[in-house]
């Protein structure tokens, strides 16, 4: 829809000049850069209903009468807004949108005059990410570069107002009052300073004289599809409490309690003019400081990422808190005459739906580390790699663990969402796929970044049962793998766009020992059967031939680029390369006996971000649960352990034993989450479960493992114990989905509700 469809007569308007797409244009003197925006509108004595759309950029709050609209947070959600100079890549993207929130406003309506607040302030939209994402050299001005930016700051509202005098409307325009709010300087993902000089919280509702604020200008209206969603927007979670570690001087040091997505609440009680200061960090010192910056090691800085929050009183005591970022961190340090609250976990409003409990402790950190970490990565929309560094929704990463979020979490409109953000990104000159969606200046490969067109809609129908998204995009996977053809060598894709990253695995323990190309390859190959399904799905048989000849073709270049024949390894069976060729159908019969052989002697994982999955997944297929079970909860240093032994209480970008720290909340790791509930509890099924195989494995390293999972037709439990030389299962099914429980190679009907039987071991 256009802009006049959705908001009528109303006009996109702003606080003044600001830095234009093409060029850098002085702010004139006491323009805000984080406005609020006041307009008055009348209501009748007996209003039946009022329905508000709204849309602030970047991030926004808006208010009727004082009191917000809504708990939704960080909205709008982020897309890829409009066109822009794509820094670096010069590319025309196939889409932008932007999603539109409406509210029903009737009960915030009084008879006579009302007054509508938007507090508009940063956020994806006005975020400037083509410098370093980790230096704040720009002082946290994020008007500094037009082409990495979409636009300036600005708002539209449209409200209708049914009546007793019938339906009438009001809308933003010129004749708006904006003023300068109490957010002074802002960074995205770093920073957010508060002054609370001269501002007065009446200017949110009536009664306030806004007569000394300027009039709204016009702004620039978006180039841009307007839509609606049912995606959900970010909430916050009950105030959790913060225990202080230490104090000195004026400074008091904090844990959280977990590492997370968070924001911290204050009670500022400092004189007027005082500043109170707060710094955040995943890690602190043995004394309990938070590592922010410089300190015990050269890694310091990594720990804090620089984020911080301040506040300047104004002598009034004051609740407060971020009003458009958070911060990940599990400590914090707070300096200046403030008492701390506690802290509030945001993400998107996903329920958590599935439960995973056994006897063994280190998967039971796995399901509760994976949660943790996932939803602290839901944030406006997308699933990021981390809540404080970078916040891009990369679409490898996001391949990777969308299996296990959608085992676990509510998370179908969020994934709808996401899949059309993806088609978006797409180059519509060349087909490339861009490594984040929304893009954002990033890095990633050709196969295991850009297949996410085709993994996310394949899991999306494998889930739901919906293959209306994959079917949308299918043309766009085609024009994808004629990219991938086109940046290919011998049968192997040996590239990327020029000057770009051209990455296979990614986070091993050691340097990465896959070639890229046989990476991409395994992704394409992967990406292509799928599409297959795809086309049967879909009525596009005739595509099949073509789609067949070129698995062949790659199959038989990975073959004779990286197979050893005299051993049937591949690459030496390093870092999971026999479980990526097992799972693309090349080896023969030994290289299944070498990958077992090779991670039995081992013991732990030596995989990426990919291979981790993958080998997991590939043993338990193939009838290896034993091993497969070993590795995940292995006690070795790369291991699920090794971070739980840390103290973790989120899954790490890296191995505890690697070469490299970095973030400490990234969920890639998480993906063989999916393998508790898809093998150990053995919820298997066809696409939108409509019917159920429940096959779990009993692996010697547990002696009983119980959960449930929340499937498009309802509840499903499985619970099973091993007890005197018998295997105790209780599975309860969803009614109407028929359903068998597998086990020592038979098979056992099971009935709507729940079903009770033992099985010799």
């Amino acid at each position: 829809m256009k802009c006049n469809e959705v908001f009528g007569a109303a006009q996109w308007v702003c606080a003044g000049a600001y830095a234009h797409k093409t060029a850098v244009v002085p702010d004139p003197a006491g323009t805000p850069h984080f406005p609020v925006l006041r307009s008055r509108f009348t209501a009748g004595a007996q209003v039946k209903k009022a329905t508000l759309r709204v849309l602030g950029l970047g991030f926004f709050h808006c208010y009727i009468n004082g009191q917000r609209v809504s708990e939704d947070q960080f909205l709008p959600l982020n897309t890829d807004f409009e066109p822009r100079d794509n820094y670096p890549t010069q590319e025309v993207l196939t889409g932008h949108r932007v999603y539109v929130p409406e509210y029903d406003v009737t009960g915030l309506l009084c008879a006579g005059e009302n007054v509508l607040a938007l507090h508009f302030g940063g956020g994806w939209y006005t975020f400037n990410d083509a410098g370093d994402w980790a230096d704040l050299s720009d002082g946290g001005d994020w008007f500094t570069d037009p082409t990495s930016r979409f636009g300036d700051p600005k708002a539209i509202f449209r409200l209708v107002i049914e009546d007793e005098s019938g339906v009438h409307e009001a809308f933003s325009s010129t004749a708006d009052r904006i003023g300068a709010s109490f957010v002074s300087t802002y960074h995205f993902t770093h920073q957010e300073n508060q002054d609370y000089t001269g501002w007065d919280d009446a200017c949110l509702g009536g009664g306030f004289d806004d007569s000394s604020w300027s009039f709204a200008v016009p702004a620039r209206e978006p180039d841009t599809d307007y839509l609606f969603t049912d995606c959900p927007a970010d909430r916050f979670e009950p105030l959790a409490p913060a225990v202080c570690l230490l104090r000195e001087g004026d400074t008091a040091c904090y844990d959280a309690g977990k590492n997370a997505s968070q924001l911290p609440v204050l009670r500022i009680t400092a004189p007027a003019g005082e500043k109170v200061t707060v710094l955040f960090s995943e890690e602190r010192t043995p004394e309990g400081r938070p590592i922010w910056t410089g300190g015990i090691s050269e890694n310091d800085r990594r720990f804090g990422w620089n984020q911080s929050f301040t506040v300047i009183s104004d002598g009034k005591e004051r609740i407060v808190q971020p009003a458009f970022t958070w911060f990940g961190f599990r400590y914090f340090s707070v300096t200046g005459a403030a008492e701390v609250l506690g802290t509030r976990m945001t993400h998107t409003a996903v329920a958590v739906t599935a439960e995973f409990e056994c006897d063994n402790e280190d998967l039971n950190w796995l399901f509760k580390a994976f949660v943790n970490t996932q939803l602290s990565n839901m944030h406006a929309g997308i699933p990021s790699d981390c809540p404080h560094i970078e916040r891009r929704g990369y679409t490898g990463d996001g391949q990777l663990i969308c299996h296990a979020a959608m085992d676990i979490l509510d998370a179908r409109a969020f994934y709808e969402k996401w899949i059309a953000d993806i088609g978006d990104c797409q180059d519509t000159l060349t087909g490339h796929v861009q490594y984040t969606a929304p893009y954002t200046r990033c890095g990633g490969g050709p196969g295991g970044w850009g297949c996410a067109i085709v993994e996310v809609p394949w899991q999306f129908y494998l889930h739901y049962g919906d293959i209306a998204p994959a079917a949308r995009l299918y043309p766009q996977m085609l024009r994808y793998f004629d990219f991938l053809e086109a940046h290919s060598e011998n049968g192997l894709v040996t590239s990327d766009k020029a000057g770009q990253w051209c990455l296979g695995d990614w986070c091993t323990p050691i340097q990465v020992a896959l070639p890229a190309p046989f990476v991409n390859n395994y992704f394409y190959i992967r990406s292509l059967q799928r599409v297959i399904e795809i086309a049967k799905l879909t009525g596009r048989e005739a595509d099949i031939p073509m789609l067949e000849e070129r698995i062949a073709r790659r199959r038989a270049a990975v073959k004779a680029a990286y197979f050893n024949t005299w051993d049937s390894n591949f690459i030496g069976g390093l870092q999971g390369a026999n479980a990526f060729a097992l799972d693309m159908g090349v080896g023969d019969g030994r290289t299944l006996a070498n990958m077992v052989e090779y991670y039995t002697a081992d013991g732990c994982y030596d995989t990426g971000i990919f291979g981790t999955e993958i080998v997991t997944r590939v043993l338990f297929e193939r009838g290896e649960s034993e091993l497969a079970a070993k590795l995940m909860t292995s006690r070795k240093a790369n291991s699920y352990a090794g971070m739980r032994d840390a103290g973790a209480t989120t899954l790490w970008e890296y191995w505890p034993a690697g070469n490299h720290v970095r973030s400490l909340n990234h969920p890639m790791f998480g993906a063989v989450a999916a393998c508790l509930f898809d093998w150990l509890l053995g919820i298997q099924g066809t696409p939108g479960y409509t019917s159920l195989r429940i096959a779990p494995v009993l692996p010697e390293e547990l002696q009983f493992a119980r959960g449930k999972r929340v499937l498009p037709a309802g509840e499903v439990r499985v619970a099973w114990q091993k007890k005197e030389g018998t295997a105790e299962f209780t599975v309860t099914v969803p009614q109407g989905v028929p359903a068998v429980l597998v086990y020592g190679g038979a098979e056992h009907p099971l009935t709507a509700g729940e079903n009770r039987i033992s099985l010799p071991l």
